[in-house]
């Protein structure tokens, strides 16, 4: 039996996958992209099946991958930065 927090939980869940803005295509790939993002296996998994049984392309998957990626090295380049500054690191002083 599921607690009151899992129930919740599950109940929300479930109602990201019925929206009234989104078309199921764009749901699938906004899915994907944040399983990706989060590093969710699971979730990755889940929208990959999905995303093929909704006729979604590989080149279509390919274009959510690429983007992720780059919002990823984006991040982590912010990050570098982040430390470069506040250690008051001079990069250009490395040879």
């Amino acid at each position: 039996m599921l607690g009151k927090h899992q129930r919740a939980y599950t109940e929300f869940y479930h109602s990201t996958h019925t929206n009234e803005h989104l078309d199921t295509k764009t749901e699938l790939l906004v899915g994907l992209a944040a399983g990706m993002a989060m590093n969710c296996l699971p979730c990755t998994n889940y929208y990959l099946k999905q995303c093929k049984k909704a006729g979604i392309t590989k080149g279509e998957i390919s274009d959510v991958t690429a983007k992720v990626m780059a919002v990823a090295a984006g991040q982590k380049k912010l990050q570098m930065q982040e430390v470069l500054d506040k250690y008051d690191i001079d990069l250009d002083s490395f040879e």
